[in-house]
């Protein structure tokens, strides 16, 4: 498995955790991100970061509670998160993008469709 996500487990309602996923493959890529899938849910978006120069993009539930970061010397991506929430539990998905996105298209890093590169998944639960 080329991206290798681990980090996930159980935490209480406002807890924290941290997710890490390492390209194992060091390939070229314009962007890593976090997806998550609840449930009986559809899996969505849940923060990027564009490799280059680190830009951040968050889905709006996760704003000033998540940050993503990278480590491009270890070929690796983090997603901290603080004031976990029930409705964060989820399967965890890291991925990664050698597309670049057009420069009027801001929203191209939340899609599922852009990133061509899918880890395992690693799961986090949030009891109340």
């Amino acid at each position: 498995v080329q991206l290798q996500a681990s980090g996930g487990g159980l935490v209480q309602a406002g807890g924290s955790l941290r997710l890490s996923c390492a390209d194992t493959g060091r390939r070229f890529k314009n962007a890593m991100g976090w997806f998550r899938q609840a449930p009986g849910k559809e899996r969505e978006f849940v923060s990027a970061i564009t490799w280059t120069f680190g830009r951040p993009y968050y889905t709006d539930s996760v704003k000033g509670r998540f940050t993503i970061s990278r480590d491009s010397a270890k070929n690796t991506v983090y997603l901290q998160m603080n004031g976990l929430e029930p409705e964060d539990t989820a399967v965890y998905y890291c991925s990664a993008t050698a597309r670049g996105r057009a420069l009027n298209d801001e929203g191209f890093y939340t899609r599922e469709a852009s990133f061509d590169l899918w880890g395992q998944g690693t799961q986090v639960t949030v009891s109340s």
